[in-house]
């Protein structure tokens, strides 16, 4: 096929499988709409550009010429600042005026929400140790990026998460039931049962199941975005990751196809300090991740993650950025991880028990909005231990009734892949329960059993 009247001389599509027609007509559609109006605008500067000695023309613009030797040494430039509206002590910036749209009501909703995640996070690493589920992971210290953003989002826009980002998903209306029942991977569990703990997932909720390989979520969150341009939708994708997973490949990638393509979506970075057990110290030596955006061409900012209020400005405005342009916004939430990685993992050996407590004192989330509260008269003790005796109580009775409940069926385990299921598939089936039926006796409860 050669399209002349509306690529360049030259270009070509030909040789494809013709499986590929639809998706080849849907590429040459979006080539249209975006690059050939870029290559017509090249070539119409080009013919000023080139005539003149201190300018060179490129694909991409024309530059600047120097006749001056000198190779950047890039580290030696000025470090992007965070943005924040609380001081470290609870105080508002001098300079800053107070959110208008931060009344009472809301500020304690979002107080309630971040004290929800710490009350679930400290009775769960207890289960865990207990042995009552297999595996958990905290959010300690990382409560205010949770419910700062989610508190901006539409519930139609789709979230892609790490595994650290449980509270974004209960704000949304996920409920602790829901939650427990994931972690004991029970019959009421949405999964199935086939996920680890924490791997939470709501097609209700626009929030995709989250997947452990790091780094994975990043390309999708692209996808689904060009989806909802395409569909001229004015939702956005949301793609939470931390910073070791901004090492990964999926990130350039991602990044890339989301400034080419011009995609709604808010790539938002918890830049916690460690990749388990690496520090960021030894992860990368540019200006950590939001430096980054400069070279894909993309919007970026850097807010202090501890600061509920300027993470809820920062993702506010990013998200209008994203879907009012239809381009990529990268943010950068710099925060501190107060517990371990998961509950595999003993970051006292990487990192000083004063280290951690020092973090916990002096830039901790929930201390710092609640300051802000009680200077305000929305807060004081009595209203924090009654929320606390609350959370704690609904969090036990959610994990009584999920301890209680079967598990799933062994059927279950063959569903939600093929419509029909193949040949191998049912022979695997079949397989499971005739080793079933041979050895009863290590598979307990009737409700194991669905087979013939």
């Amino acid at each position: 096929w050669q399209f002349n009247q509306h690529l360049p001389r030259g270009v070509y599509f030909c040789n494809f499988h013709p499986c590929l027609a639809s998706t080849m007509v849907r590429l040459i559609n979006a080539l249209r709409r975006t690059v050939v109006p870029r290559i017509r605008n090249a070539r119409f500067n080009s013919g000023t550009a080139v005539m003149s000695d201190n300018m060179l023309m490129t694909p991409n613009g024309p530059l600047a010429t120097t006749s001056e030797l000198h190779v950047v040494d890039t580290t030696q430039g000025a470090r992007w600042p965070v943005f924040r509206i609380l001081n470290a002590t609870g105080q508002l910036v001098e300079g800053v005026k107070e959110p208008a749209e931060v009344n009472e009501e809301l500020a304690v909703k979002m107080y309630e929400s971040m004290v929800q995640i710490q009350v679930l996070d400290e009775i769960m690493n207890l289960a865990q140790r207990q042995g009552r589920i297999s595996f958990y992971m905290q959010a300690h210290g990382e409560e205010a990026i949770h419910i700062g953003s989610a508190s901006v989002l539409s519930s139609e826009d789709m979230v892609f998460s790490q595994y650290r980002e449980q509270g974004v998903l209960l704000w949304r209306g996920f409920t602790i039931q829901e939650a427990l029942d994931q972690c004991f991977s029970n019959e009421a569990d949405l999964g199935k049962g086939r996920q680890m703990p924490v791997h939470y997932g709501s097609k209700a909720l626009n929030f995709q199941t989250i997947s452990s390989p790091l780094g994975t979520q990043l390309p999708q969150a692209v996808g689904a975005a060009y989806a909802y341009k395409l569909d001229n939708s004015e939702s956005v994708a949301v793609c939470y990751f931390g910073e070791g997973a901004a090492s990964e490949g999926d990130f350039h990638a991602a990044l890339n196809f989301s400034a080419t393509l011009e995609v709604p979506i808010v790539f938002f970075c918890r830049n916690n300090g460690y990749a388990i057990s690496t520090p960021s110290s030894e992860q990368y030596r540019g200006d950590g991740i939001a430096s980054r955006a400069v070279g894909y061409g993309i919007h970026a900012i850097r807010v202090d993650g501890n600061d509920i209020l300027a993470v809820r400005a920062a993702t506010a405005e990013a998200r209008r950025i994203a879907q009012a342009l239809s381009k990529p916004v990268l943010v950068e939430a710099m925060t501190y991880r107060v517990g371990h990685h998961s509950t595999s993992d003993d970051s006292t050996r990487y990192r000083s028990a004063a280290d951690i407590k020092h973090w916990q004192e002096q830039y901790e989330p929930l201390r710092r909005f609640r300051t802000y509260m009680e200077d305000r008269g929305w807060w004081n003790e009595d209203k924090e231990q009654a929320v606390r005796d609350k959370e704690r109580k609904i969090v036990l009775q959610a994990m009584e009734t999920a301890e209680k409940r079967d598990k799933p069926a062994f059927d279950k385990l063959f569903e939600d892949v093929y419509n029909d299921k193949p040949k191998h598939i049912l022979k695997q089936e079949q397989d499971m329960f005739a080793h079933i039926a041979k050895y009863p006796e290590h598979y307990h409860g009737d409700h194991h059993y669905h087979g013939d």
